[in-house]
């Protein structure tokens, strides 16, 4: 499991990377826009990353654990761990890490927004729709690679949301490192490590991402 971990990392490294920097380019833009539209922003990129999310961790435990016959597993095992795998890592990554550059910044808005509670009635709703679609049709490439990209946007504007004066390239390169910390450990955690831990080891040897 822990050469699994690292190879993954390794892996989806440069895809962060290159999230991370359509990230700082997006904040330069954008960097004027007042905090309630970033919170809208927001709560429009985060609720679509926690779809994308529940669906590829209940699919890659899906094609793993029950070989895609949706008829061989158990639902509300896959609805528990889509769900946990989906919200709370999705929370961790697009708010909670963002509240920590917040915090390191001293930006004056600094606050965190977690959308499960925040905005309950859109974000669960969600969550368990992505778990349906994987018990129905399982895949995982694309809405993998469409979270990551969502992830970091998110994550961006919950920290835009907090700036409220032009950031220095100090501050830049600060936001940098956690936009890329904050969606390349946990969305390699929710996606891919998380769901396999519920697998028998015999059959999540050669785990992978699953058209």
């Amino acid at each position: 499991m822990i050469k699994q971990i690292s190879t993954e990392l390794k892996n989806h490294s440069p895809f962060t990377l290159f999230g991370a920097l359509t990230g700082i380019i997006i904040m330069i833009l954008f960097h004027n826009i007042s905090a309630r539209t970033s919170y809208n922003i927001f709560y429009i990129l985060h609720p679509i990353h926690v779809i994308l999310s529940a669906l590829v961790t209940a699919s890659m435990y899906k094609l793993h654990k029950c070989g895609g016959f949706k008829y061989k597993c158990n639902i509300w095992i896959l609805l528990a761990i889509g769900y946990a795998g989906s919200i709370g890592i999705a929370t961790l990554s697009d708010s909670v890490i963002p509240y920590l550059s917040e915090v390191m910044l001293d930006m004056p808005n600094r606050g965190v927004h977690i959308g499960f509670i925040e905005k309950w009635w859109l974000v669960n709703p969600l969550a368990i729709l992505g778990i349906a679609i994987a018990y129905f049709r399982p895949t995982t490439k694309f809405p993998h690679a469409g979270h990551v990209l969502l992830s970091t946007w998110a994550s961006l504007f919950h920290i835009i949301m907090a700036t409220g004066e032009t950031l220095n390239w100090l501050s830049y390169v600060i936001v940098f490192l956690f936009l890329f910390l904050a969606v390349w450990v946990p969305c390699c955690v929710s996606d891919i490590v998380f769901p396999l831990l519920f697998v028998n080891s015999k059959n999540n040897g050669s785990a992978k991402l699953i058209m």
